[in-house]
């Protein structure tokens, strides 16, 4: 078809409380937002986009790939906010869903197609304001992964060319708040290095200093305790091919959470490199979806005698591949499979992480079973990935790593990324991050990924343990 143009882009901000049918007289708090939203959502409205693509912190999210949502249409209420009466029902802009799958992977980036109708609140917020001003489209909805900037970057530029194909005029819509630690009331509490980055964005968003925002350090993006960092990251490089002229509308943080309203014009194709590839090229992205954070490290070759786990593995998922059959743990096992404890497999096709799915504590009789179990689940059931074929298993490296019981955290000192895994829990909500994983290299990182993984927002109390692993190759 071809043809389709990114006709605005914008990032806002997503908390509940600036709907008046949520915030009640609190709205008067955050004037400034709420009449920069309404600005914007007229302006948007004026380009007459025919879809809205929205990039959601609060949408599906995966450490090491991009969930975009399938679906036929999205519902979803502000019920849990107070104000069940605020609802939505949208049809899905699927062609432009499925563009964007195609486009990611193309560009080297691993996507998910997770079948999901639900709305969350980092659309509903800003698609409140937008069909308010008269903009009743389709929809689509995509998270972001934890990888690298490089790379979320470049899955922006792939997102556009995506656009493109789909023959649709369309508006990205980047929703993200910014620091949660602005004040010692913050519900995420107070860290001064919140109020710098969120000036350091504001100043870089108005004066379009792509190379300053690609750049800022990752654990002052962990510090700041944000959530709209990747979105950003995510439309700028949708807006990489063209002219822009960028304006921050407002920003305010009366409740200790940062409130960007911005948005950019579009004025014509850019020309030459632009500054967001140059940064790309100087941080030596592959462009081909290499160096992932947090993917397994490749297990040895070359002649190296392949260990017990890692056989099991490699026969349960080949032999139910191949013919549907479950095997069962040999009759007699060795020390370290007769045990019991939490194990995670992992898959690899070509260095590219193929699956990866684990558990936290021991729910077979022993390693065996659970080995077993898992590399079943790592194969045919990671939502990231389709389940693998016959025809790539000889494709397949696999590592198995066995926890060890875990220990409290008290402070990020104890820990080291190189070493110990981390486990964070907040109520029934667990995230854990294996040890010594490419591209994680400090605790922080290691956190904020956990973190991510179990969906606990910065602004929740949760608990940290570390564990250390035996990995087999």
């Amino acid at each position: 078809m071809g043809s389709g143009r990114l006709v605005y882009a914008c990032l806002v901000p997503h908390p509940p409380i600036i709907v008046p049918e949520v915030g009640g007289q609190e709205t008067a708090r955050v004037a400034a937002t709420l009449q920069a939203m309404h600005e914007l959502a007229a302006e948007v409205a004026a380009h007459r986009p025919e879809v809205l693509l929205f990039i959601s912190p609060h949408s599906i999210i995966y450490r090491d790939a991009v969930a975009v949502l399938a679906a036929n249409e999205f519902r979803g209420d502000l019920g849990q906010f107070g104000a069940p009466q605020v609802s939505f029902h949208v049809p899905a802009a699927a062609e432009l869903a499925e563009a964007v799958v195609e486009h990611g992977r193309q560009a080297g980036v691993s996507m998910a197609e997770v079948r999901s109708s639900n709305l969350d609140h980092g659309v509903m917020v800003p698609l409140y304001f937008l069909q308010r001003a008269g903009l009743q489209v389709p929809v689509a909805i995509m998270g972001f992964g934890l990888l690298p900037v490089a790379q979320l970057y470049r899955l922006g530029r792939a997102i556009n060319a995506a656009i493109q194909e789909t023959g649709r005029d369309v508006a990205l819509v980047a929703s993200g708040d910014m620091s949660h630690r602005l004040l010692p009331s913050a519900p995420a509490g107070f860290n001064p290095q919140g109020e710098v980055f969120d000036r350091r964005i504001r100043e870089a968003v108005a004066a379009h200093q792509v190379e300053e925002i690609l750049g800022l350090p990752a654990e002052l993006v962990e510090l700041a305790g944000e959530c709209g960092y990747r979105s950003l990251v995510m439309a700028l490089g949708g807006l990489d091919a063209y002219q822009v002229e960028p304006e921050v509308l407002s920003y305010e943080g009366p409740f200790g959470v940062g409130y960007l309203v911005a948005r950019w014009k579009i004025t014509g194709p850019a020309e030459g490199m632009t500054m967001g590839q140059r940064w790309v090229r100087s941080a030596n992205d592959p462009g081909d979806g290499a160096g992932r954070a947090g993917e397994e490290t490749d297990p040895p070759i070359g002649g190296q005698e392949v260990s017990p786990a890692v056989r099991l593995a490699r026969q349960a998922l080949e032999t139910y591949v191949r013919s549907k059959q479950v095997i069962s743990p040999p009759r007699e096992l060795p020390p370290e499979l007769g045990a019991r404890a939490g194990v995670f497999v992992s898959l690899k096709k070509q260095g590219q992480l193929r699956g990866c799915i684990g558990t936290t504590l021991p729910t077979c009789a022993n390693v065996a079973e659970e080995i077993i179990r898992n590399a079943l689940s790592a194969g045919l059931e990671d939502p990231r990935f389709p389940p693998v074929r016959v025809e790539e298993l000889a494709e397949l490296t696999y590592s198995v790593d066995v926890l060890q019981p875990g220990e409290p955290v008290h402070d990020l000192s104890e820990l080291d990324p190189r070493r110990y895994g981390v486990i964070v829990r907040s109520g029934r909500r667990v995230g854990l991050l294996l040890p010594d994983l490419e591209g994680v290299d400090t605790a922080a990182e290691q956190i904020a990924i956990a973190r991510q993984k179990a969906g606990i927002r910065p602004d929740e109390p949760y608990q940290i343990e570390k564990f250390t692993v035996v990995r087999y190759h």
